[in-house]
């Protein structure tokens, strides 16, 4: 509390964010640095024995051990669930004012590297990006920052960690900004650059040029070549598509199996199974790219049971299109059975593998064409992570600073282009943010919906509206109307469940009629209310009936149980009172 109050009196606000920006940005970088170092220890250790003993089969083994480590994990140690880190926090930026458990900020990385390093078929990116928004919500909330301040640090803990991992600073900024936050101005962009400049230094102090992912250009960009980045541009788009509708289906086809650990134990050996015809697709898949961007693709046969046909160009390209076509259900298979990891990996992978087929088929069918295999390995990368994550400069940007340079750059761009345009025809949204758009836990692009969504509904119901029997008549209503200050009356049953209303306007002619008052059952003058409300309801479908039914005020029922009264005034109040504050914010 001293340090809050010398803080206030010493530091701007602005100066303030940007010193807490690059804090959470070197913490970012180091968690990087360590998940990565530890998955590739677990990996080493793994591959050494497969080395000494020759057995294939233990391919069978490490997956489905992976998978049911991380499961016991996440049950007894870490007590969350698992599934999609970023599609996460997504969710607690838009539902949970940015707050996100302190188990986060080191839970991810246990699981993850526990997964990834017995053969997932994911990637290390998402569970880091997951590590590093926690660190930025939960310095937020140390020092007492807004709910604006703690979105903003969220954003700079995923870029310094996209930084920190691919050694790709711009690549950090720019996903922080294209899938984490969704308004960005000036004052916002500078605390998000200085926390992925602070990630990549700290991974260049600790790791050196030892980096998940780089390469050196060779090949230089023909303008020649151009038709055919406009067809890899299509096909990236179609295997994006595929790739979503596959791990969308699967995963949900998955997730109606309740049991855990039978959920974790077909999913494992399904994946074992898939890991052993296909030895490419064990953990993230960055060293089948490195072979194959070395003109080493005949390695990519070894410890199959297709070694014998590593001379064959045809066979290689069938190979590698099976890969294609079992990633998503490997990726999906691993997520879906109660996994840790995240599609950033798979996406690159499936996407270099689809640009070197590409050009090696192109090479074979127009020899004239020397199509460069390492351009297009590169140039499908960035085509089929525009189109899954939905971020094309992210996707530009990354595969031009893990390259080194900008060569490719023309390329990047058309391909992503492409791809993302695609993809969008038919999905309009990412597997980040599909399900939770669904369910109305994510609203983009809509500031008036945004603000309509923090709404609590169950916060500003009325209760304090008098009842009345359906058998009582209008004379004992007559005594609740001289006590009430309001003019609805709901009419309620022995049991609590709402038969109907009665308005001072309905009765307003008969009630002063005295033979009237003693006669009249409130039953027979009573009307059905136009709609009803559930008290968990997303406020956007309670003023969608609002609307259809013209009315003003309307019941909230739970479970058939009368609850109370939810009115279009003391919404448009809330409303008003929450745009305020995020103005102010």
């Amino acid at each position: 509390m001293r340090f809050l109050v010398w803080r206030l009196k010493h530091i701007s606000d602005n100066n303030f964010s940007l010193i807490i920006a690059g804090i959470v940005g070197l913490f970012a970088g180091l968690a990087a640095v360590t998940l990565k170092t530890s998955v590739h220890a677990i990996q080493n250790l793994l591959q050494r024995n497969l080395d000494i003993t020759g057995v294939n089969y233990l391919y069978l083994g490490y997956p489905l051990i992976g998978i049911l480590l991380t499961v016991v994990v996440a049950q007894y140690i870490t007590r969350e669930g698992l599934g999609h880190g970023i599609t996460q926090i997504l969710y607690s930026i838009s539902r949970n004012s940015s707050i996100i458990r302190r188990t986060k900020m080191y839970s991810r990385m246990v699981t993850s590297a526990i997964t990834v390093g017995f053969g997932g078929s994911v990637g290390l990116e998402a569970p880091i990006v997951v590590t590093g928004s926690a660190i930025g919500s939960n310095l937020a909330r140390l020092v007492h920052l807004d709910y604006k301040k703690r979105t903003l640090l969220i954003g700079c803990g995923s870029a310094g960690a996209v930084s920190a991992i691919f050694n790709s600073p711009i690549a950090g900024v720019i996903f922080a900004i294209e899938v984490i936050l969704t308004d960005v101005t000036i004052n916002k962009f500078i605390p998000i650059l200085l926390a992925s400049v602070c990630g990549q230094l700290v991974a260049l102090v600790l790791l050196g040029e030892d980096i998940l992912f780089s390469f050196k250009l060779v090949d230089g960009f023909a303008a020649t070549d151009t038709p055919y980045y406009i067809i890899l541009g299509i096909i990236c788009g179609g295997a994006s598509l595929y790739f979503t509708r596959l791990m969308y289906r699967i995963e949900g086809n998955i997730s109606r199996l309740k049991n855990k650990y039978g959920k974790a134990f077909i999913g494992g050996i399904s994946l074992a199974i898939i890991v052993l015809i296909f030895p490419p697709i064990y953990g993230e898949g960055y060293d089948t790219i490195k072979l194959l961007l070395s003109g080493q693709s005949e390695a990519v046969f070894e410890r199959s049971f297709f070694y014998y046909f590593a001379d064959s160009e045809l066979a290689l390209i069938a190979f590698l299109t099976l890969i294609i076509l079992a990633k998503p259900v490997a990726s999906a298979l691993t997520i879906g059975s109660g996994g840790s990891g995240g599609i950033f990996a798979p996406s690159l992978f499936m996407g270099g593998l689809t640009g070197f087929v590409l050009a090696l088929t192109l090479n074979i069918i127009f020899p004239e064409a020397s199509i460069s295999l390492r351009n297009f390995t590169l140039v499908g990368m960035c085509g089929v992570m525009s189109g899954v994550l939905h971020a094309p400069l992210t996707a530009i940007f990354l595969i031009a600073e893990i390259t080194s340079g900008y060569v490719l750059f023309v390329p990047l761009m058309l391909v992503s282009a492409i791809s993302f345009t695609t993809i969008s025809y038919f999905e309009k949204h990412s597997l980040y943010t599909k399900k939770l758009i669904e369910t109305g836990d994510l609203i983009p692009y809509d500031k008036d919906r945004i603000v309509l969504s923090l709404i609590e509904l169950n916060k500003i119901v009325e209760k304090d509206l008098l009842t009345i029997k359906p058998d009582e008549t209008l004379e004992d209503l007559v005594h609740v109307v001289q006590k009430s200050k309001r003019n609805i009356f709901p009419v309620v049953n022995e049991e609590g469940a709402l038969e109907g209303i009665v308005t001072l306007d309905m009765i307003r002619e008969i009630m002063f009629d005295q033979n009237n008052r003693e006669n009249v059952v409130i039953r027979a003058i009573m009307q059905k209310p136009p709609a009803e409300v559930a008290p968990r309801e997303k406020m956007q479908s309670v003023m969608n009936k609002f609307e259809v039914t013209q009315a003003w005020n309307l019941p909230v029922i739970d479970d058939g149980k009368y609850i109370g009264f939810i009115s279009k005034s003391r919404i448009f109040n809330a409303y008003r009172k929450k745009l305020i504050r995020q103005t102010k914010e």
